[in-house]
C-alpha cells in the first residue's frame, strides 16, 4: 500500500533530521523497533528520514530496510509468520534537507505539506559542532585527573572555529560587491551573516517546525510534537543575548544548545505565548486550537563522529573505551552507543500524551536525558537545566544524581528570570524568522 492510501487515523508520521548516521540513524532504528512492539498491528509507521543529498538518502533507506528486515527475522523466530506482517507496517519517505540553506528548508516544508496529511512527531536531531580539534595536552590531563566529569562536561579542551557563517541565502542578482557588514544579497543589498552552527542546530529546525505547523496541528487526537535534541553541554554562561547566534563565541555549539533549552522549556509560558502562538499560526481555521507540543531531550554522552579526530579508527576506539570507563566509574550519562542514546527521544515520540502530561504536571516541564547504569541498562532521566532546575520547581534538585559539579539549587525568583529570558528569545527568533522570510520572498 502506498503512503497516500494509508488511513491517517491508523498511521504515525515521524520525521528525523540528520538520519544518515550516528544518533539520527539509531533514532530511526529505535523508532521502528518500539513502534512495532507498542502499537496495534493495524497501525503503520511512515518514517521520514532527512539527509543532505540523494546519495545519503538512498544509503539511509537501505540501512533502515536492512534493520527492519533484521527486526522482522527476530520476530519470525518467536512467532512464525509475523515477520511479513511487521514488515508491511513500516514505510519510508526520505527527504533531502540542508538546514543551513533556508531555501532548502522552505522547499522541504512545501513537499511535506503536499505529500503527507499530518505529522505526529518532528525529531530535531541534526546538527554540527563547529569543532576543529582538541587541546590534547589539556584533554589528557583533565581526563586522567577527573575522568567522569571531564568526559561528561569536556570544558576547556575542545577547539572550535569562531565566526562560521552559512553561504549566501538569497541568490545575488545585483552587481554590488559583498561588504564587511554582510554577504551580498538579492539586488546587491547586504545580507546579514547567519551563523552556521546556529543555523544547523537551531534556526533551520525552528523554521522547519514552523513550516510543518499545519501538519502538526492536523494530527489527532492530540496535536503533533516537536522534540528538540539538546546536550549536557548547554552551559548558561555561553549564551549571550547580544551574540544571539554565537558568532563571536568559541563555543557556538554550547550557546545554541542553551538557546534550545530555553526555547523548548518556555514555549508555553504566558510570557512567551504571544510569540510562540505566531510561530504555530496556520491558515487552516479547523486546526487553530490544536496547539503542537514541544519537548526537550538529550542523548547523553555518545561515541559519534561529530568531532573530527586524527587517526579516526584508533582515536574513536580510544574514545569509546574512555566512555565505557566513565560509565563503569559511575556516570549515568555515558550511553556510549547511538542506539542506547536514542531512548529518550523515542520515548518522548511514542509515549501516550496522558503519560507525558501526568509526569510533567506532577514534576514540571523537564529536559529528558538518555541514561544507563554500569551494566548499560538504559532509562530516561530528567536532567538539570541552569536557572530551571529539573522542572522549574524550587526544591526539586534535592537528592538528584547526574548533576554538574558546582550546580546550584533553584532559588525563588529564578524561574521568573528564566521565563523572562525565554520570552526575549522567542521574540528574537520570531523577528529573525520574519526578516529572513521577507528577504527570501523579495528575491
Amino acid at each position: 500500500m502506498e503512503s497516500s492510501q494509508l488511513d491517517p487515523n491508523d498511521t504515525f508520521y515521524a520525521i528525523v533530521t540528520g538520519a544518515n548516521s550516528g544518533v539520527g540513524l539509531a533514532t530511526c532504528c529505535r523508532l521502528i523497533d518500539e513502534f512495532l512492539q507498542t502499537r496495534p498491528q493495524s497501525h503503520t509507521l511512515v518514517l521520514i528520514p532527512t539527509t543532505r543529498s540523494s546519495r545519503k538518502s538512498d544509503d539511509t533507506v537501505k540501512q533502515l530496510r536492512a534493520h527492519l528486515a533484521k527486526t522482522c527475522q527476530k520476530s519470525e523466530k518467536r512467532v512464525p509468520g509475523i515477520g511479513s506482517v511487521l514488515e508491511k507496517r513500516v514505510r519510508f519517505q526520505a527527504e533531502m534537507l540542508d538546514l543551513c540553506s533556508l531555501i532548502s528548508v522552505q522547499a522541504c516544508g512545501r513537499r511535506l505539506r503536499n505529500t503527507i496529511p499530518k505529522l505526529d512527531v518532528l525529531i530535531c536531531n541534526a546538527g554540527i559542532g563547529g569543532w576543529t580539534g582538541l587541546n590534547w595536552w589539556r584533554a589528557t590531563y583533565k581526563i586522567l585527573t577527573d575522568w567522569v566529569h571531564s568526559t561528561t562536561w569536556p570544558e576547556g579542551f575542545k577547539i572550535a572555529s569562531v565566526g562560521l557563517v552559512t553561504g549566501p541565502q538569497v541568490p545575488p542578482t545585483g552587481s554590488a560587491p559583498p561588504t564587511a557588514k554582510g554577504k551580498r544579497g538579492s539586488g546587491g543589498t547586504p545580507e546579514p551573516p547567519l551563523g552556521e552552527v546556529f543555523c544547523a542546530n537551531v534556526f533551520g529546525h525552528y523554521l522547519l517546525g514552523h513550516y510543518c505547523a499545519p501538519l502538526l496541528k492536523a494530527a489527532r487526537p492530540q496535536a503533533g510534537r516537536i522534540i528538540w535534541t539538546s546536550s549536557l553541554e548547554a552551559y548558561a554562561s555561553e549564551f549571550k543575548l547580544e551574540d544571539f547566534q554565537g558568532l563571536t563565541s568559541n563555543m557556538a555549539y554550547e550557546s545554541g544548545k542553551r538557546l534550545t533549552d530555553v526555547l523548548a522549556l518556555t514555549y508555553d509560558t504566558p510570557a512567551a505565548r504571544p510569540y510562540s502562538s505566531r510561530y504555530f499560526e496556520t491558515d487552516d481555521a479547523n486546526t487553530s486550537d490544536n496547539r503542537p507540543r514541544m519537548y526537550l531531550s538529550h542523548p547523553g554522552i555518545v561515541n559519534t563522529a561529530i568531532i573530527s579526530l586524527p587517526f579516526p579508527w584508533i582515536m574513536n576506539w580510544l574514545y569509546m573505551v574512555a566512555l565505557y570507563i566513565g560509565r563503569w566509574l559511575g556516570s549515568q550519562w555515558h550511553t556510549v552507543e547511538p542506539y542506547t542514546s536514542a531512548v529518550s527521544a523515542v520515548w518522548l515520540a511514542l509515549a501516550a500524551q496522558s503519560t507525558l502530561e501526568q509526569v510533567e504536571g506532577r514534576e514540571g516541564k523537564g529536559k529528558w536525558g538518555s541514561a544507563t547504569d554500569r551494566m548499560g541498562n538504559e532509562r530516561v532521566m530528567r536532567t538539570e537545566v541552569e536557572g530551571w532546575g529539573f522542572g522549574g520547581i524550587v526544591g526539586d534538585c534535592a537528592g538528584k544524581k547526574g548533576r554538574k559539579r558546582g550546580a546550584v539549587d533553584l532559588k525563588e525568583g529564578e524561574r521568573d528570570k528564566f521565563e523572562g529570558l525565554g520570552s526575549v528569545c522567542w521574540r528574537e527568533m520570531e523577528k529573525l524568522r520574519e526578516e529572513w522570510e521577507g528577504r527570501l520572498a523579495a528575491a
